[in-house]
Formats: structure tokens, sequence, C-alpha cells
């Protein structure tokens, strides 16, 4: 109740009183109408904006939960990433701290690093070779047994990783929208 006040700069506890006739089983017009001296007086519409408002909250803090217990069931749930977690203030946010961690299917990265391509990737990633550097590098991953076929083939599996890399750094993304 004190977050949704907060966030709609309204009355705490108008607020809470509102909410608990809601969880209660109360309407939006019964309690618009007849429970004014009990909200403090909250219109029809900052009445909705309490109810909307408390609906995103609760899912958040659900989400919320959720993704604590499956970055922790993985291991991978360090000090720090449970503090920016706990600290996101909305459902993107927190999706964007969850995509790394996020079960998910076999993507062509996925697949890319299995033929043993990431060396590859890591060299054009950290700015160690240029185009030209990547293409003479490139020969030395060509493996038909690893399904490594030729210099593009190998060249393409780098790209996917990379384009992955890249799809899951929220602040690499935010960058890219910024730029666009």
């Amino acid at each position: 109740a004190r977050a949704v006040a907060r966030d709609l700069s309204l009355p705490p506890e108008g607020v809470a009183a509102a909410l608990a006739l809601f969880d209660e089983g109360a309407t939006l017009p019964f309690v618009a109408r007849y429970r004014k001296e009990r909200t403090g007086g909250l219109d029809e519409l900052q009445l909705r904006d309490v109810r909307g408002r408390a609906r995103y909250v609760r899912e958040l803090e659900d989400r919320r939960a959720t993704v604590l217990a499956s970055v922790a069931e993985q291991g991978a749930l360090t000090p720090r990433l449970r503090a920016r977690i706990e600290g996101a203030a909305t459902r993107q946010a927190l999706e964007d701290l969850y995509l790394p961690y996020r079960p998910r299917r076999r993507t062509r990265a996925t697949a890319a690093r299995e033929r043993g391509l990431e060396p590859l990737a890591d060299l054009i990633r950290e700015g160690r070779v240029d185009d030209a550097g990547a293409r003479r590098e490139a020969p030395r991953f060509v493996d038909p047994d690893r399904d490594v076929r030729d210099v593009e083939a190998a060249l393409q599996g780098a790209r996917d990783i990379l384009a992955e890399g890249i799809a899951e750094d929220a602040a690499l993304r935010s960058l890219v929208c910024l730029l666009y």
C-alpha cells in the first residue's frame, strides 16, 4: 500500500483502506460511492489507479520471487545480483536482469559454442582482430568433424555468438535503443 500511495502521490491511509476493501471483494463503484469515509475521499479515477497499480506491484513482486528462485536454483545468485533484482523498479528492468539466466531453447549461438567457435567470437568481441584479422583467424576453426565446413561457417558461428551476447546485455541493448 505504501508503494502504491507513493507512486500515485496519494495518502497512504486511503490507499491501504481501498486495497483492503478490494481484497474483501468490494467493487470499485461501491467503494467510490459508499466508502469515501474509509478511503479519505478518493474518487473513482484515483481508486481505479490504485487498483491497477496494486495489481502491477503484486505481479512484479511475484515475478521477482520467481526470478530469485530460478537464479538461486542455478547457483548463480550473488549478493550483488540479488540486490539488483530486489531493486528493479519495473518488470522490464527485472526481465533484463534475468535474461542471461533464463532457461532457453537451443539457439544457433549454442550450436556455434558446441562447435568450438567461442574463441573466435572472443577475438572479435575483445577487438583483438578487425574484419581482415577475423578472416585470417577463421581457418583455424574449420573442422568438418565439428560441422564447421569452411571459413564462412566459422565466421557465421562467431557472429551468432556475438549477436546473442549483445541481445542478452541490457546495457548494450539500451545503448542501441538510444541510437535508434
